[in-house]
């Protein structure tokens, strides 16, 4: 085994905590797992908490799988203030009066369900979007203008929660608590420009916690405390974060799989992904059942060996074959079922 490879291979929740950037947590979780390979999927403001997907290991490799998924969040956005972040952690830059209405619920409400639908959102100009090789923060940072375009984005809902008074930067602001549901890669931050926009005076996010990416939901997140207590006790089963359908691989398939040969699915039972509305206690084979759905080109298929993950394999309907996605040499560990 090389030098800061510990054998482990695994996916852990992680609530993270605001004042931590996501690469601080990777830090923290090298540590704790004694493995150098360690990787979040989908980055969360340093000024943000909550849901951030950590693998470790081989287990890395699932990134590109778990970076796509819908996501929730609880905001705050407050009124009367903004910043050239359009967060708390920039610099205010406009103050204004706020319209009385902005203090009703009903108000709130219905300037919220205008913006639930698919629509064009223009980024915030601190991002990590790049344009001709260069970060948009980088150069907001160096003064220089980035013209980004807009960019589409559904927003499946926006519930108010309160509208309250919260403190910014000195000053007392109306903010109104919303949960948010969207699509991958709609800003937070520019909904509440947007939505200070619509009320008619300056916004601002004045707080945001993500409480689900996919399916993994803040419930089934710990603290960086409790992960170096809990280590490997508190991996998650990728199965479930994925979503696929699954094939359990034995004798012949299980040997093709190893070296990353093709599948012929004639012969090959598929099943669902486990149903976890009933009260199991553990995650192997129960709350699956088998699917007779046929097989559609490109949909990937995780592939289990001795309750492992140990492939993703995507169909290829012209060849009529499954072919190797990903193949894990250590199968990821289907630890705690979401």
């Amino acid at each position: 085994m090389k030098r800061g490879e510990s054998g482990l291979s695994l996916v852990v929740g992680v609530n993270k905590p605001v004042g931590m950037t996501s690469h601080d947590v990777v830090n923290r979780c090298r540590r704790i797992f004694g493995e150098r390979r360690v990787g979040h999927a989908g980055t969360l403001d340093p000024a943000a908490s909550g849901v951030l997907p950590v693998c470790v290991g081989p287990a890395t490799r699932l990134d590109p799988y778990l970076t796509g998924h819908d996501k929730a969040y609880r905001a705050t956005v407050a009124f009367g203030a903004s910043t050239d972040t359009d967060d708390a952690q920039g610099a205010v830059v406009k103050e204004s009066d706020v319209p009385a209405e902005a203090w009703s619920e009903r108000f709130a409400r219905g300037v919220l369900n205008e913006f639930v639908g698919a629509s064009n959102q223009l980024p915030p100009a601190y991002s990590a979007i790049k344009v001709g090789g260069k970060k948009a923060c980088d150069a907001a940072r160096a003064g220089v203008v980035i013209d980004l375009a807009p960019r589409p984005i559904v927003v499946y809902a926006a519930e108010l929660l309160a509208v309250r008074e919260v403190a910014f930067q000195g000053r007392t602001l109306l903010a109104w608590d919303v949960a948010f549901e969207v699509s991958k890669g709609t800003y937070i931050r520019s909904l509440a420009r947007d939505i200070g926009i619509a009320v008619g005076c300056a916004s601002t996010l004045a707080g945001l916690e993500r409480t689900r990416v996919g399916a993994l939901g803040l419930e089934n997140c710990v603290t960086l405390e409790a992960l170096e207590e809990a280590g490997v006790r508190a991996a998650l089963d990728p199965i479930d974060l994925l979503g696929f359908r699954l094939l359990f691989a034995r004798d012949d398939a299980a040997r093709r799989i190893g070296n990353g040969g093709a599948l012929d699915p004639r012969g090959l039972e598929l099943f669902c992904p486990p149903d976890r509305s009933f009260n199991e206690m553990c995650a192997c084979t129960s709350g699956i059942a088998p699917s007779c759905k046929p097989l559609e080109d490109g949909e990937r298929i995780s592939v289990v060996e001795s309750n492992k993950l140990a492939a993703i394999y995507a169909y290829d309907q012209e060849k009529g074959r499954l072919k190797a996605d990903c193949v894990f040499r250590t199968g990821v560990i289907r630890g705690c079922y979401l």
